[in-house]
């Protein structure tokens, strides 16, 4: 299956799942890479090539990506990436 362009319907797609099936992910990313020190609510609001967008807390965090993504395979990759090259523990 073709790799979809990351539009905001894919984007709605990967933060709807990220949400309901990986929330404790999304808290990391906002710890590790927003430098948010103990979050309490976080939520994926949009991925598009150079970032992603949470609401942490109330506030909108932007997340830059280390590279413009393709598609939405490699927004998989790249979350996926990101999320192991994190301090584990």
């Amino acid at each position: 299956m073709a790799a979809d362009p990351l539009t905001s319907a894919v984007s709605d797609r990967i933060c709807k799942h990220m949400n309901e099936d990986h929330a404790e992910a999304v808290l990391a990313y906002a710890r590790h890479y927003g430098s948010v020190t103990a979050p309490q609510t976080a939520r994926m609001l949009a991925v598009n090539p150079e970032a992603m967008e949470l609401e942490v807390d109330g506030a909108v965090l932007r997340i830059p990506f280390d590279h413009t993504l393709s598609d939405s395979e490699d927004a998989h990759r790249t979350l996926v990436a990101m999320l192991r090259a994190m301090p584990q523990g």
